[in-house]
């Protein structure tokens, strides 16, 4: 068993806009990579390009449109390439309450402890982005 990161977010918009947000590379960049390919369906490979030295990839495991999307990665650095993340969406009265988890990293490390700090302002990012249409420049992003 490895270790997990959890994060839910209220987003005030509906799961579709949301589930569009986390899985099409054109929103993607607005607030994740520089730059994104992919096709949100089960077995199919996105690529998430950070710089030459972070050109990532992971497989498509679920793609349950305003739902669910989840990414399982296979070429990443050493502490990612054995982990999942998600984005779970359940709809709610005034919005969207994302559930995000990153799981089965190998080890409670430095990297583990960074990552889960950026993936907190990430999704401030996403929140304001599907709220607002706010894009954070990328070299801005942590």
């Amino acid at each position: 068993m490895g270790y997990a990161i959890f994060h839910d977010v209220h987003i005030s918009a509906a799961p579709k806009a949301l589930y569009d947000a986390v899985s099409l590379p054109w929103q993607l960049i607005h607030w994740w990579p520089l730059k994104c390919e992919g096709v949100p369906s089960v077995g199919s490979m996105y690529n998430f390009f950070f710089t030459a030295e972070y050109d990532w990839f992971g497989k498509v495991t679920k793609a349950d449109e305003a739902k669910a999307f989840h990414i399982k990665m296979t070429k990443a650095d050493t502490d990612w390439n054995p982990t999942s993340f998600g984005f779970d969406l359940l709809e709610q009265d005034n919005g969207t309450l994302l559930q995000f988890w990153h799981k089965d990293w190998p080890e409670c490390n430095a990297h583990f402890k960074r990552s889960s700090y950026c993936w907190a302002l990430l999704l401030k990012g996403l929140k304001d982005y599907v709220e607002n249409g706010i894009v954070v420049p990328f070299e801005q992003r942590s």
